[in-house]
């Protein structure tokens, strides 16, 4: 049977940036599994998605970014024992672990929204939030000229959700360029009375709602889609309404974390699947061995990849600090929510978890949309991903 001292479920951003970190600060016996070949810087999805970028500038090998002196499991993890700390993989092997972090992410919920699997494969419905239907987003967009369209925004769980005005805006702002979106008509659904919860920077948004005419659907979520009429059915504060003959459906899945984290009662819930830890620490409530972070994790904020930095920091402390006579750090619950409100300003907005701002740079008011904010968001931060964070250094 294969052991490892630490084994870490999951190569995206979380699983990859928290071995490097681990082995810089002198730890061995790493393990990662993960079953994918190509690594991908996901926030560039969302500008795949406006033609500004293409999938093959966020995309990686994966064996490019392991962290050299990890060993890689190429396969994923379908169940996993807390009582016998192993885990077990869909190719059969079982895995020993002394420690285990989860970090697997979260998966689309087709089944919750009827018709929307076949909608997407039909091409007039997608999302930036799937990557195989990212790079098909623009080109169906662009060329709009009148007719319908709806965006929304997926209720939590999911990764990052706010960022799905990222396309939406950008699109607009194409469209009144061209001078075509008084002949669009544009709906969003989003699921609560605004996007942010945050006073001053929802103010920005509703602004820029209005700007661009955008019908708005609050507490709003997309309950089924009828590839034959083109429709798509909304369930909102102000009751059920049916949209047909769509000419685009940006309609973001739900999401929740992968179903095998609740068959091996690790979840908080069984609906979500999230992992049961505690939000501060990142240790799971009832097995100490395991630990989790990321979009799958129950870390009681919003997901997004500037929340992972320090989530891989108080993880790598308190993974030593464990059987020590060193304190554990806390998580304060620290996340980021960065959105275009054209193709050329983005406004930031940087909170923890009790909703207090917690700016990172020592600008005035992040969230006033800025080019300088769009230009970091768009190029610098990839290169920081890929040459700094990805291996451990931030």
């Amino acid at each position: 049977m294969e052991q490892h001292n630490l084994l870490i479920v999951g190569g995206g951003n979380a699983g990859i940036s928290l071995g490097a970190r681990l082995l810089r600060d002198g730890a061995s016996d790493i393990a990662i599994v993960e079953g994918q070949e190509v690594h991908r810087y996901r926030p560039l999805l969302n500008y795949v998605g406006a033609g500004e970028a293409s999938m093959a500038s966020l995309e990686r090998p994966m064996a490019a970014v392991m962290p050299p002196g990890c060993t890689w499991i190429r396969d994923r993890v379908v169940a996993v024992d807390p009582a016998g700390s192993t885990v077990t993989t869909s190719e059969g092997r079982t895995l020993r672990w002394q420690k285990l972090v989860l970090c697997p992410g979260m998966e689309e919920d087709w089944d919750a929204t009827p018709g929307l699997r076949e909608a997407y494969v039909d091409g007039w419905a997608g999302s930036t939030f799937v990557p195989a239907s990212a790079a098909l987003l623009w080109p169906a967009l662009k060329s709009l000229r009148a007719g319908s369209v709806v965006f929304s925004v997926p209720p939590e769980p999911a990764p990052c959700g706010a960022t799905a005005l990222k396309p939406l805006f950008m699109a607009c702002d194409h469209w009144r360029r061209q001078g075509v979106l008084s002949a669009i008509d544009v709906c969003l659904a989003i699921p609560g009375s605004s996007v942010l919860n945050h006073p001053s920077a929802d103010k920005i948004l509703e602004q820029t709602f209005a700007s661009y005419s955008i019908d708005v659907l609050r507490e709003a979520r997309v309950t089924s889609v009828d590839p034959a009429r083109r429709a798509v059915t909304i369930d909102s504060s102000t009751g059920r309404r049916t949209i047909p003959d769509l000419a685009y459906a940006h309609v973001i899945p739900l999401y929740r974390a992968p179903r095998w984290i609740a068959d091996s009662g690790l979840a908080v819930d069984s609906s979500s699947g999230l992992v049961d830890i505690d939000p501060e620490t990142l240790q799971h409530r009832r097995h100490p061995s395991i630990w989790a972070i990321g979009d799958g994790a129950n870390v009681e904020t919003r997901p997004s990849g500037g929340a992972l930095r320090p989530q891989v920091d108080v993880l790598a402390h308190n993974l030593s600090a464990v059987g020590s006579a060193k304190p554990m750090r806390k998580y304060d619950g620290y996340t980021v929510m960065p959105i275009t409100v054209n193709r050329r300003e983005l406004m930031l907005l940087e909170v923890d978890r009790e909703g207090r701002v917690k700016q990172s740079a020592p600008f005035p008011d992040l969230t006033k949309p800025r080019r300088s904010t769009w230009l970091f968001d768009r190029y610098a931060l990839k290169v920081i991903y890929f040459r700094r964070i990805l291996r451990g250094k931030v």
